[in-house]
């Protein structure tokens, strides 16, 4: 990150300060008399125009030299002293000064102004002009120019390379951005492009005015699908004066869709289809012209300039064709769009439902009695009620799943099925017979036989595998799995007892330590399992 960015602003001290309100006034005068390319203002004009407001009838020179000095002391404010007019050596020791904005401040109050004009809500519009200019923009810039001659090599660049210069075209020598500089730039391809060969005043209009129509086309997109999405503007949908609007603003957004998805799919094939290394010269050469603009202050370097102009293209890049694994914020603005369209439809359909429904049928019921005043007989009235009203006391008939997939099958065409009903009553239970105790003895016997089995093998298993009152694991020979299986069960159980302390199932507990750090191998018939040296000491 630029260190530049972590640093504090003190230009904008002057807009939260506790007299900002003076502040502001003096330096929004300078402001409007900069814009008026009077740039150096005496104090006296100041006070002058400030006297002019009640809010300063009682404002003297003193405070006004304070604030002043405030103001450079903020570097909101240059001084110079004026020496034009200097009658006496007194004048000249009183240090009359004139002051002028700095650039920092001019735009300050610029962006104060703008933020005046556009109130709480969001602005922007969506122009469809900015994407055609933005489309003929570019292919100006990366268009191929068929009469270029092909490149020399000079001064050590190869005929094939990003650029050839004429001999007199290096730095000092026309290769500022005047006239005489001229290149005939080519790819890998061997292809030539018009764009080498406009001058860097032309090379500079034409970036300034591609990259202008792609952000007010981002900025003002941007801001006005934020205002369609305001919360102001949601109440205002709920209103019935949004109805009249409705039709405009959809018609506008889907001109604005059309545009486009027209557009969208040429921009992003030029794009594309730009080589990098046109880009790179391009930006080499805007560097280059903005450096041979005279200026007395310090200058960015000629590679800073270069990589403002590639951050830019990239920038642009991004926003249609996305990058790093993610969609263009092109998707973005196009979704945001069609879901903006399709609120302003739901809204104004709920509109419409609730104006409805508040509506008068009145008339329309009128229109109905006479329809049944004109009915000949009761019969005829009852058919009328039954089209109009529906059918009274309905039927609701339950029939099963279809057995074919014909959709042109009638259901009486399909067999009949047997439907259980039953009372609706809460008390009704279904009657049951009692039915005789089944006798479950032979099957006890052969579970209990069979958990003696697991008893006597498992008193079996500790008397093989022990040696003395322990079984140390890293000793043990290759065993069966289900022994295996038995040692990691009584393993755990310890492992979930706070003193290590687990029991067999026939009764008798053990321990488990650890030997030490080092690590063993349990072997079994199925494979091998690595394991920390432990023991279980058995006693009781």
């Amino acid at each position: 990150m630029d260190e530049q960015v972590l640093k504090p602003i003190a230009e904008v001290s002057y807009l939260t300060v506790g007299n900002a309100w003076r502040y502001r006034a003096i330096l929004r005068y300078f402001y409007d008399q900069h814009e008026r390319l009077r740039h150096y203002l005496f104090p006296e004009e100041v006070l002058e125009h400030l006297r002019r407001s009640p809010y300063f009838h009682d404002y003297t020179e003193e405070q006004l030299q304070q604030d002043l000095a405030q103001l450079v002391e903020w570097k909101n404010l240059v001084p110079r002293q004026d020496t034009g007019r200097v009658t006496s050596i007194e004048e000249f020791k009183k240090k009359r000064f004139r002051y002028q904005a700095t650039p920092y401040t001019i735009e300050i109050e610029r962006m104060v102004q703008q933020l005046e004009q556009m109130g709480e809500s969001f602005g922007g519009s969506l122009e469809k002009t900015l994407f055609d200019r933005l489309l003929a923009s570019l292919k100006r810039l990366v268009a191929e120019d068929e009469s270029a001659r092909p490149a020399r090599a000079v001064d050590g660049i190869a005929a094939g390379g990003a650029q050839a210069r004429d001999l007199d075209s290096g730095p000092g020598h026309g290769g500022d951005g005047s006239g005489s500089y001229r290149t005939h730039g080519r790819d890998g391809s061997g292809r030539a492009y018009a764009a080498d060969g406009f001058t860097g005043e032309e090379l500079n209009a034409l970036w300034r005015d591609t990259y202008e129509s792609f952000r007010k086309l981002t900025e003002n997109a941007t801001d006005y699908l934020a205002h369609l999405q305001s919360e102001r503007v949601e109440e205002l949908m709920m209103t019935e004066a949004f109805l009249t609007y409705k039709e405009a603003i959809t018609q506008y957004l889907r001109d604005f869709m059309t545009v486009l998805q027209r557009t969208s799919l040429q921009i992003e094939t030029v794009l594309r289809g730009t080589p990098p290394s046109l880009i790179e010269r391009v930006a080499g050469r805007l560097a280059d012209y903005h450096l041979s603009i005279p200026r007395l202050e310090e200058t960015r370097t000629r590679e800073e300039l270069a990589q403002r102009h590639l951050v830019q293209w990239q920038a642009l890049r991004d926003w249609f064709l996305g990058g790093a694994g993610r969609e263009s914020d092109l998707v973005y603005l196009q979704n945001a769009t069609n879901e903006t369209i399709r609120r302003i439809t739901r809204f104004a359909q709920r509109l419409g439902e609730r104006h409805h429904t508040f509506r008068s049928r009145k008339r329309d019921y009128l229109h109905i009695a006479g329809w049944f005043a004109a009915c000949a007989d009761l019969r005829a009235a009852h058919e009328l009620s039954a089209v109009v009203f529906g059918a009274f006391h309905t039927r609701h008939l339950y029939a099963a799943p279809k057995e074919t997939e014909d959709i042109y099958a009638e259901i009486w065409d399909q067999p009949s099925m047997e439907i259980t009903l039953r009372p609706r009553v809460r008390a009704y239970r279904e009657k049951t017979r009692p039915n005789a105790a089944a006798s479950h003895t032979d099957e006890k016997a052969r579970v209990a036989a069979e958990y003696l089995r697991e008893r006597e093998a498992e008193r079996a298993l500790i008397d093989r595998l022990m040696s003395g009152d322990r079984i140390v694991v890293g000793e043990l020979p290759v065993i069966e799995p289900h022994v295996r299986k038995t040692l990691l069960y009584w393993i755990t159980k310890c492992m979930g007892s706070r003193d290590r302390v687990g029991k067999t199932e026939t009764g008798r507990s053990f321990r488990l330590e650890k030997i030490d750090d080092r690590e063993i191998v349990l072997r079994s018939r199925d494979g091998s399992l690595t394991m920390p040296n432990y023991v279980l000491q058995f006693y009781g």
